[in-house]
């Protein structure tokens, strides 16, 4: 099973790269008084925030976590200065929430700038350092010693720059970043966030709001694996995405700590195919996961290998096929599986889109197992690396939404089209890319509810090729053009389903929506609403219940998933399973988990 990727980070605590990043002394902080607050937000403190290595399923030896806090100011477009600096934000917190410390709104008209400084460990003299942003919303300008580094436009992807030529030779190095975010007044993807919250309408988020780290590596080195199961051929193939021309370089893939897998050498940026003999399945009931070390060979002078990463993958297939009666279904190894779980936004009270901990992170995927849920569809969000590391270890099932925007939709001026079509190909691709080779994610949903939908063919196609090992809805609701691999409606409070189709499987994408307001859970007094909202504990129980009892027959039917909304209330929607805080568990655990329980049995 996977063990080693969460010990990497605890190891290179104890050798003292925290401290190196902050100091000796972290600097006084304190959160912002927000409305609501949940119960992990009293750990989070400049010494400890994310520490975890943010990318699981590439890990090296060495790196520095720049986590903690930075300068921060937010001026006008037109300023060039970021100085005078206005305080402290803690990183990696967004501007607008309480865990920042600064609880600010930026909008459209301003930016905000980040600045500090970090020392290179001398350990790492001789190699090129690599400066990772998880993610930051929307516009990055970085520099690093006040030379210009780069630009970067998307709020969901991760990304990377060397930075070497701009370091000086010792000494403390100085690193600005300059945001800009329009939100809801550009046609950049954007999800739920909008200037005015309302409704199923949340705050604005502004700036870095996932980890921030360096790490050194060889001027040839690994700089992406791509990993697909072939779980029919009993293969898996591997491909290391390496920088630059290696003469006479190869890769050598070999197992990592207990998995059964014989070693494989093969060239750089090209598939190398390892056999798995009897592999053993990922599902939801038995998450195994193989781990793996990726050495690049032939790039050093000596015999060591000049870079080495380790990961991990699972072995698991899923596709749509016709069950005895001729009725299409989602199969996962081949086997019929419904799969059942909730709308998932991903926001938290207190770092709006960043957990205010990786244990809080982990709680809610834990929490829906419990609730005998076996599938997350990540809603209008992409959520850092590690939530998916989680989905991975624990054995949940993820669709993942792209995150919507303003949209000229399919009949829009062609100019408009071209706003909206080229950062959302951009982000899409670069999402796709960076979350692919985690076995926990079966659905790819580019389109919710017709938001920003165009060119629906096109894309379904062109995500199909990319990625063929998973599933498309290319439209959860409304907009259905045909494409895909299901056909997915929405229904409120439903349940309800689609007629049969020929080739594609019947889901219901979105569902249910009881409410109920909790008082001292709530984020605002009022103004808070669901789809149907209930007084009781009680109430909302036996309506939950009876939602349950009306969908099982359709699942004999032939409805292969169903997706209640949601996991948790989120600021005005008091619809969750969950309070927003995480404090509460709204209708009865133990009759939830039944009435799921019984989903499963043949149907009455």
């Amino acid at each position: 099973m996977h063990k080693t990727i969460l010990s990497t980070a605890s190891v290179l605590l104890v050798l003292g790269y925290w401290s190196s990043a902050f100091g000796a002394e972290a600097p006084e902080w304190s959160p912002a008084k927000g409305p609501l607050m949940t119960r992990w937000a009293k750990d989070v403190s400049p010494q400890k925030v994310h520490p975890e290595y943010p990318r699981p399923q590439m890990v090296r030896k060495e790196w520095l976590n720049l986590n903690g806090l930075w300068d921060y100011s937010i001026r006008e477009l037109s300023s060039v200065k970021a100085a005078p600096y206005d305080g402290k934000i803690l990183v990696p917190f967004c501007a607008e929430s309480a865990l920042s410390g600064v609880m600010k709104r930026v909008g459209a008209d301003k930016r905000l700038w980040y600045h500090r400084t970090f020392e290179i460990p001398k350990a790492w003299a001789g190699r090129r350092l690599l400066l990772h942003f998880g993610a930051i919303d929307w516009e990055a300008r970085v520099r690093v010693n006040n030379k210009d580094i780069g630009v970067h436009r998307g709020g969901y992807d991760p990304f990377t720059f060397d930075i070497t030529g701009a370091l000086k030779p010792e000494g403390p190095q100085e690193l600005t970043v300059c945001v800009w975010d329009p939100t809801d007044k550009g046609p950049q993807p954007r999800g739920k966030q909008v200037s005015k919250p309302r409704g199923i309408w949340y705050s604005p988020v502004t700036g870095i709001w996932r980890t921030v780290w360096l790490e050194p590596a060889p001027k040839v080195h690994i700089q992406s694996l791509t990993i697909v199961p072939d779980v029919d051929k009993q293969v898996v193939r591997v491909t290391a995405n390496v920088s630059g021309a290696v003469k006479g370089g190869a890769i050598l893939i070999q197992k990592s700590g207990k998995t059964e897998l014989k070693s494989v050498s093969g060239k750089t940026n090209s598939e190398i195919v390892v056999p798995i003999a009897n592999p053993h399945l990922w599902s939801p009931d038995d998450p195994y996961l193989y781990d793996i070390e990726v050495l690049l060979l032939g790039a050093a002078e000596d015999s060591r290998p000049a870079d080495s990463v380790k990961s991990y993958f699972g072995m698991r297939k899923i596709e749509v096929a016709r069950d005895a009666k001729g009725v299409n279904r989602l199969l996962l190894n081949g086997k019929i599986l419904f799969q059942l779980g909730p709308l998932d936004q991903g926001w938290w009270p207190d770092g709006l889109y960043t957990a205010p901990s990786d244990e809080a992170l982990r709680y809610d995927v834990e929490a829906l197992k419990k609730l005998g849920m076996n599938m997350i569809r990540k809603h209008v969000k992409v959520e850092p690396d590690r939530w998916y590391y989680h989905c991975d270890k624990l054995g949940m099932l993820v669709w993942q939404d792209m995150p919507n925007g303003k949209g000229a939709g399919d009949k829009g001026k062609p100019d408009e089209n071209r706003a909206v079509i080229s950062p959302f190909d951009r982000e899409l691709k670069n999402v796709i890319e960076s979350l692919r080779n985690h076995p926990s994610i079966v659905m790819w949903v580019p389109f919710n509810e017709g938001w920003g939908q165009h060119d629906s063919g096109r894309i379904s196609a062109w995500i199909k090729r990319m990625d063929p090992t998973r599933l498309v809805n290319h439209a959860s609701g409304w907009k259905d053009k045909g494409f895909g691999d299901v056909k997915d409606i929405h229904k409120y409070p439903g349940p309800a389903m689609a007629k049969l189709e020929d080739k594609r499987a019947i889901v219901l994408g979105e569902f249910g929506g009881l409410g109920l307001p909790v008082k001292g859970h709530l984020w605002w007094d009022k103004k808070n609403w669901g789809y149907r909202n209930f007084k009781t504990r009680q109430d909302l129980t036996a309506a939950y219940v009876n939602l349950m009892r009306k969908l099982h027959p359709l699942i004999g039917q032939g409805l292969a998933a169903a997706v209640y909304t949601q996991t948790t209330d989120v600021e005005g929607e008091v619809n969750g399973l969950m309070t927003y805080d995480r404090a509460i568990v709204k209708p009865d655990a133990k009759a939830v988990a039944k009435s799921h329980r019984e989903l499963y049995t043949p149907p009455k």
